[in-house]
């Protein structure tokens, strides 16, 4: 009996654990996103990944999520901005013994998740992409994901080990995690310096890296996140300025998602990232003045686009 898995946000990163998922012969993979020309595509001639692979999938691909049966497990993938109504039109399809995980930027989305599900594995993931066009996306950078039970919502680990399992065997690396705060605050403190310098200095992110003035400002946002994650009793996984580095020397010039949102005048995933390492700050007492500016500047970009008087 194969396993049901509903990938929520069919985007860039949706589309890479879908596409991947839907190779496995034990694994019906469902997505929904708002795209219709790019669900079209998907139905119609399959997903396309290129770049770090290169392999097409087929999946059933939906804007209705009442095309969708129940699901064992859910893939998280929107935006951050959009987590709330995307999980509130799918909610349905997922049961008591349900998990479902969140691949997102920042933090805060499984508290959004937990709202309207039973179970919530916190995930983090390092693989980047962009969608080149309806039904084929760029697989930019590969990397690790990790994944453990939220803890609030008490999630089994052994659904969190058969997630883990499905993944890795659908040729993506995957480690299970009892505590993933870790994993996630690293990724946290890594895009809450690269992306709001990117987006506001339209920088990619190796020409960020190696420019003196940004190199040295995302060396500066990094300190003030991890004394953050330490006043939380956070420990890190990892060292969030070797993923600075690792990104800067990956192949072409991979744009931040935040630069992408900004260049397309989408709402960003600012308050998740630097907004959300300014408001623990203050609630711990430890200054982050860096954040706070970059989290007001982009804010203030984006209400230009509304209000530019």
């Amino acid at each position: 009996m194969s396993v049901k898995i509903c990938i929520v946000g069919c985007g860039a990163i949706g589309s890479i654990f879908g596409a991947h998922l839907a190779r496995l012969s034990d694994v019906e993979v469902h997505a929904y996103d708002v795209a219709q020309e790019h669900t079209r595509a998907i139905n119609e001639r399959g997903l396309r990944i290129s770049g770090a692979a290169d392999f097409t999938s087929r999946l059933h691909a939906t804007t209705n999520p009442k095309e969708i049966p129940p699901c064992e497990f859910g893939i998280v993938a929107t935006k951050s901005t959009h987590t709330r109504p995307a999980i509130e039109q799918t909610a349905h399809l997922f049961g008591d013994s349900s998990a479902v995980c969140s691949v997102q930027n920042g933090v805060g989305n499984e508290e959004i998740l937990a709202k309207s599900v039973r179970y919530v594995i916190r995930g983090t993931t390092f693989p980047a992409g962009h969608v080149i066009e309806p039904g084929h996306v760029g697989f930019d950078i590969n990397g690790d994901t990790w994944i453990g039970p939220f803890e609030p919502t008490n999630t089994p680990y052994s659904r969190v080990e058969k997630l883990a399992e499905l993944l890795n065997r659908a040729g993506l690396k995957v480690i299970a995690l009892q505590d993933a705060r870790g994993a996630q605050w690293t990724k946290l403190i890594f895009n809450a310096s690269t992306n709001p310098v990117g987006a506001l200095t339209l920088l990619h992110h190796g020409a960020a890296t190696r420019f003196p003035p940004t190199g040295a400002l995302f060396n500066a946002l990094i300190c003030e996140g991890e004394a953050v994650a330490k006043a939380l009793g956070i420990q890190l996984h990892g060292d969030p300025r070797a993923l600075v580095q690792k990104g800067a020397t990956a192949p072409g010039k991979h744009k931040a998602s935040m630069l992408q949102d900004i260049l397309a005048r989408h709402q960003t995933e600012v308050d998740f990232m630097n907004g959300a390492i300014a408001e623990s700050g203050e609630k711990l007492g430890v200054p982050t003045p860096l954040n706070r500016a970059l989290w007001q500047l982009v804010k203030g970009l984006e209400h230009s686009w509304s209000d530019p008087a």
